[in-house]
């Protein structure tokens, strides 16, 4: 699982640390990692000897770190020159190192008498940075990362918030991030993960001195494979767990097909359906319960999944309250999440999940969309603490948060084929039957998400698809995540 923590552990992490270490012992750790990294990202496009590296320099120890990668890259044979963005504030003895080992120092950012760049490394603004790069370094960016050569960011992307993922300015589009000791959550959320690029974490031995619960988590293969509800020999379609589903109607039928979809190829051991949409679901999947009238009259269930495609007539609004004055965890998505009553989700005993996409987050907390996809993180932990209730915000990079001193997770599974009518219907069904299964709703929304994910790249393979595509590969992804 990778963790991330915010700058303020990290800051008071690393102060633990260089108090048991030599003085610059810490620094030398990160350079090393560094430019290992620098090197093996001039290998895959040439070779370290003889190659043009540009070092764009800040304050602090991030530039520091950088310009001590510098001088190692120069034993090695490469041609290094530093741009320093501050010279007065600049890392004193490890620009002595790049100059004792033969590098430079530009005047300018006219590279022409540098010749064609090989790797331009971002050691610009670090951890602490805020509110985007200034007009003079924004500048300086514009003009030496016109051309090909990639950009290697130091610790995180210059110009992006660590902590939040937000962008706020201009910031620095890497084409690979070495971040130190452990992620920061602005490299695993968008905006800002969208400005990272590839990842690699440089351990410096700060895990000891981390707090066990991080801010934020994501998890790999080997956790969503120990949560997997694996049927065993004393299984039967009960014990697996039904999952209800109330959804579509005679406007938006395929919103019921889909939604039963997602629970069918979510491992559900039967799936009761009520609502209109009946007929349309039969069709389609002849093994469904289905039922005509409310969730309360259609049969046991061990979870709800309601909202997909219900409109906002009277009997719509009255399968969403029936569906949450049962005592199984629900699913509220889409049309459910306008026509819930909030007071109601947060005096529940039973578990409630909410999968809202930005749009209805922002409903949801009276605030502009824009201001939920500037600032995802926070909105997932204010609606999850608002409404007691586990949030699944989706989007390009989907979250799930609980109320409480818990970690949000961040699925690293997404994909922008998913942004397609349907995928959201899909999504909600096979969380549902997550949750009839047994897992927790956090472990059910994060599973269900990279399920999910996984799935759609599967279905895509980079072309277009659609989200009946995307139910019918969940079964593979199930067997990739097992494999």
């Amino acid at each position: 699982m990778r963790h991330a923590y915010s700058v303020e552990t990290v800051r008071a992490a690393e102060r633990a640390l260089m108090a048991r270490l030599p003085e610059g012992a810490l620094m030398q750790r990160a350079a090393a990692g560094l430019a290992v990294a620098c090197g093996d990202l001039l290998r895959r496009n040439g070779r370290v000897y003889g190659s043009r590296v540009l070092l764009l320099v800040g304050s602090g120890d991030n530039g520091g770190d950088t310009l001590y990668a510098g001088a190692r890259l120069v034993r090695r044979g490469a041609g290094v020159r530093a741009l320093l963005t501050s010279p007065d504030k600049v890392h004193g003895a490890a620009l002595a190192a790049l100059l004792a080992a033969g590098g430079q120092v530009l005047d300018g950012p006219d590279l022409g008498a540098f010749g064609p760049v090989d790797l331009v490394v971002d050691g610009i603004t670090g951890i602490g940075g805020r509110g985007g790069l200034r007009p003079e370094a924004a500048a300086l960016l514009r003009a030496v990362t016109g051309g090909h050569a990639p950009v290697l960011a130091v610790d995180l992307p210059s110009g992006v918030e660590a902590d939040t993922g937000q962008v706020l300015g201009a910031a620095v589009r890497a084409d690979a991030t070495v971040t130190f000791g452990t992620y920061k959550p602005g490299l695993l959320i968008d905006p800002a993960a969208g400005h990272a690029g590839a990842l690699r974490l440089v351990d410096i031995g700060l895990a000891p001195e981390l707090p066990a619960r991080p801010d934020l988590e994501a998890l790999q293969y080997a956790d969503v494979a120990a949560l997997l509800p694996v049927p065993d020999g004393e299984s039967d379609k009960y014990r697996r767990g039904v999952v209800g589903v109330a959804a579509g109607s005679e406007r938006y039928p395929g919103a019921a097909v889909l939604a039963v979809a997602g629970a069918l190829r979510g491992g559900a051991g039967a799936v009761r359906y009520a609502g209109p949409g009946a007929d349309a679901v039969i069709a389609r999947f002849p093994e469904t319960l289905v039922h005509p009238g409310p969730p309360s009259e259609a049969g046991r269930v061990q979870a709800w999944v309601v909202g997909p495609g219900l409109g906002d007539s009277s009997a719509a609004a009255g399968a969403v309250s029936d569906a949450l004055a049962s005592d199984v965890p629900v699913l509220v998505d889409a049309d459910g999440l306008r026509l819930m009553d909030a007071a109601v989700v947060r005096s529940r005993t039973a578990p409630t999940v909410l999968t809202p996409h930005a749009g209805e987050a922002a409903a949801l907390l009276g605030v502009a969309r824009e201001e939920v996809e500037a600032g995802r993180l926070a909105a997932v932990r204010e609606l999850a603490a608002r409404h007691h209730a586990t949030v699944l915000l989706k989007g390009s990079t989907t979250l799930v948060a609980e109320p409480g001193d818990t970690a949000v997770r961040v699925n690293p599974t997404g994909t922008s084929w998913l942004a397609t009518a349907g995928s959201g219907d899909v999504l909600s069904g096979l969380t549902g039957s997550l949750l009839a299964a047994g897992l927790a709703p956090r472990d059910a929304a994060s599973v269900g998400a990279y399920l999910h994910g996984l799935a759609a790249r599967r279905a895509s393979d980079g072309a277009p698809v659609a989200a009946q595509d995307v139910a019918d590969a969940v079964p593979a992804a199930w067997r990739d995540v097992r494999a």
